[in-house]
């Protein structure tokens, strides 16, 4: 899925976020409002991970989005 679709639909998707990353904070997913660069340093910064993995598991994410989450 293109992540111009994902930020756009921020506030319906970020549920889905939550499942997958769910030591970010509602306070964290505030901030991001969808902005890849952002989730990507939050990644990092709550899980301990370098920013090539945090994109890694973005990038895998992104490739399960359904179009489903934003009915």
């Amino acid at each position: 899925m293109n992540w111009d679709i994902i930020e756009g639909n921020w506030k319906q998707v970020k549920g889905k976020f939550k499942e997958q990353w769910g030591k970010l904070t509602d306070d964290d997913f505030d901030m991001i409002k969808g902005r890849r660069d952002q989730l990507t340093g939050k990644i990092q910064e709550r899980y301990g991970v370098s920013r090539d993995e945090a994109e890694k598991q973005i990038k895998d994410w992104q490739s399960k989005a359904d179009d489903n989450w934003f009915h």
